[in-house]
């Protein structure tokens, strides 16, 4: 069960429900802390990361970030893996606007794409994506390894200074994409106001029309798109784009 949400003066309150017990919740972790304050992104945020021991299938990550957050403001964060139920996952999210960030083939493509670019249908498979991080910085030298693919410490570390060049790299990804008319650029960063009868999004939306908001074609069908990570949007929608130290 997620902690309570205390909510200060203009602070921003995301719940974002997480697949992962362990990397995830240390990285949402680890961007309160460095960008929380609203120093760099000019406004004060705290993530609140909703997940379970042994993990959440991507259905029930949107189905657990909606039921703690109630009206507030929501994103789900799930992998390709070898799930069966990601196209119900994303219908779900787009009844209500929760957020996708959706990773193919996992969240781990993120954190590779701090150090490299990428590229190459993985199918699901992490094998690739996990040996490049390894090797890509010492800190990363054990990641799942003996089950720690914990975000602590030196590894944190590492990533500083390099978001920016993982987003430029995760927008590349979109705009690689073979579907051919997917381009970052159509990207849609701004929350939905989830409570609102004006809402300008129209919820609920279609699951194609929602899941576009990542800048791919609504026809580029979601399981299609590898490798991918729209984690970046979330960096975006919070102002941390502009992270270069």
């Amino acid at each position: 069960m997620p902690a309570p949400a205390t909510e200060y003066k203009q602070e921003r309150v995301l719940y974002v429900g997480c697949e992962g017990e362990s990397t995830e919740p240390d990285y949402l972790d680890y961007l309160v802390k460095r960008f929380g304050s609203g120093e760099r992104t000019g406004q004060p945020f705290r993530i609140v990361p909703v997940y379970k021991a042994n993990g959440l299938l991507p259905e029930q990550v949107v189905e657990a970030v909606r039921r703690y957050a109630a009206t507030d403001e929501t994103w789900a964060l799930f992998d390709r893996d070898e799930h069966t139920r990601i196209p119900q996952a994303v219908e779900d999210a787009a009844t209500d606007g929760t957020e996708i960030c959706f990773s193919h083939p996992s969240f781990d493509l993120w954190l590779l794409l701090h150090f490299q670019a990428y590229g190459g249908r993985q199918s699901g498979k992490s094998t690739d994506v996990v040996n490049k991080l390894r090797t890509a910085d010492p800190a990363f030298r054990r990641f799942d390894k003996k089950n720690d693919k914990s975000i602590q410490g030196a590894r944190r570390t590492a990533l500083h200074g390099k978001t920016k060049a993982a987003i430029a790299h995760a927008k590349s990804l979109v705009s690689q994409c073979e579907h051919g008319a997917c381009k970052a650029g159509q990207h849609k960063a701004a929350p939905v106001d989830r409570t609102s009868p004006h809402n300008p999004d129209h919820l609920p939306q279609s699951p194609r029309k929602w899941s576009a908001r990542s800048g791919h074609a609504p026809d580029c069908k979601v399981l299609d798109r590898d490798p991918s990570t729209d984690v970046w949007r979330l960096l975006v929608s919070l102002g941390i784009e502009h992270d270069d130290d």
